[in-house]
């Protein structure tokens, strides 16, 4: 019996570690299983996590390519905007010049879109015309052949401006759809579109005046300076913000090197715009009163250096917008000033150290100062004909657009469009 027991113990001892051994075994694959699976696992995290991280890459730089060609787009479109009313201005400053901007006593935003066709149509017309103080005290000898090339010019000023209205309120919907305009830029294309309305209605304002009747027999029918020099001050804001704005966008200025008097060099790019925006202002009036033909001599007005009627009118501030003789001579003043400023400029910066591109724009500015002086001058003494005096027009917008390129050059910061 004690060796029946002895020996059955034996056998449970041999048995449990058999038994142990086996569990042993069984815990050491399950442990190598399990660090297989944490170990793939790993790996499969980890390369979901690269492949997550390689798709956020891609993405960014494909918004940011997408991003890259929108501001271009969006940049070239201000651009050609700007264009567009510039090429308005100078169409207005021709329709000016030709007596031509009285000649449609109408203003009809759809059916003013179609000219005359028939004969018939061309009389009714003219018969409209007829009425107006310009054919009664100027044109009343105009045949109606006469009458067609006027009525062109101020068609095809009144066509370009609202082209160009288009040209900037369609695309400015798509991109603002698209989600392309930034935040600054959104700001400014809706004070951009509402100049833009402005603009048309200022123009109606403008011709309205001078198609009311004449107080005077020795009076002459024309529009106010005073609503022409709004007309014009209007698009130059838009084309210079616009042209400001594009600049920023295609082209960011490379940041001066640091000088002693790049600050002041600033602050003369600055003045040099609003000399030269000032002086195009002024030529407003004189366009508007016909000042340019009182006094077709230089330096001199009539042998003296300040006429003697230049102060005739009471009280005296009316003569600096309504006497022709204070207005040509205060235009003759802002013109040699802002020459002589601009030249100024040129010589302090030559001591500064500017990027390549800054300095071009300084010398055309200064190279297209020059032309716009020789320009005035000869309009002046060829009793203002109007290839020059439209030609001295241009120039001003062309030495305006300098000057901007000029300050967008200098700039301190980069802009945040």
């Amino acid at each position: 019996l004690l060796c029946a027991v002895g020996r059955a113990g034996h056998c449970c001892v041999l048995l449990s570690e058999h038994e142990g051994s086996q569990m042993a075994t069984l815990r050491a694959a399950a442990d190598g299983i399990f660090s297989a699976f944490r170990a793939r696992g790993s790996r499969t995290l980890q390369a979901t996590r690269f492949a997550q991280r390689q798709a956020a890459a891609l993405k960014r730089w494909q918004t940011t390519e997408a991003s890259d060609k929108a501001r271009k787009v969006v940049g070239y479109w201000l651009l050609g905007c700007s264009g567009m009313v510039a090429g308005a201005v100078v169409v207005g400053g021709i329709t000016r010049l030709t007596e031509s901007g009285l000649s449609i006593v109408r203003w009809d935003v759809v059916k003013g879109i179609k000219p005359p066709r028939t004969q018939e149509e061309w009389e009714n017309e003219f018969d409209k015309y007829k009425q107006s103080p310009q054919f009664k005290y100027v044109n009343h000898s105009m045949t109606l052949d006469e009458f067609k090339r006027i009525f062109y010019m101020e068609y095809a000023h009144r066509m370009w401006g609202r082209t160009t209205g288009m040209a900037f309120l369609l695309p400015a919907a798509f991109f603002w759809a698209k989600g392309w305009f930034s935040k600054p830029l959104k700001a400014r294309a809706g004070v951009y579109a509402v100049l833009i309305g402005f603009q048309g209605v200022l123009g109606w304002w403008m011709v309205k005046s001078g198609l009311k009747d004449i107080s005077a027999s020795t009076d002459i029918p024309r529009v106010s300076q005073y609503r022409l020099a709004a007309h014009l001050g209007t698009a130059l804001v838009i084309y210079s913000s616009m042209l400001y704005t594009a600049l920023g966008i295609l082209s960011p200025p490379t940041l001066q090197a640091a000088s002693p008097h790049l600050k002041r060099l600033r602050g003369l790019a600055h003045g040099t715009v609003a000399m030269v925006f000032i002086t195009a202002l002024s030529g407003a009036f004189v366009a508007g009163l016909d000042a340019g033909l009182v006094y077709n001599s230089f330096p001199k007005m009539a042998g003296r250096w300040i006429p003697e009627d230049i102060l005739a009118m009471s009280p005296k501030i009316k003569n600096f917008f309504e006497n022709p003789t204070t207005v040509q001579f205060q235009h003759r003043l802002l013109g040699t000033t802002t020459f002589a400023f601009i030249v100024g400029t040129w010589a302090l910066a030559r001591g500064v150290a500017l990027t390549s591109r800054a300095r071009l724009a300084l010398h055309c500015v200064t190279g297209m100062a020059f032309v716009q002086v020789g320009l005035g001058i000869s309009t002046l003494l060829c009793h203002v004909p109007v290839s020059l005096a439209s030609a001295h027009q241009s120039s001003s917008l062309a030495l305006l657009s300098f000057a901007i390129w000029l300050m967008h050059e200098l700039r301190k910061k980069l802009p945040r469009l």
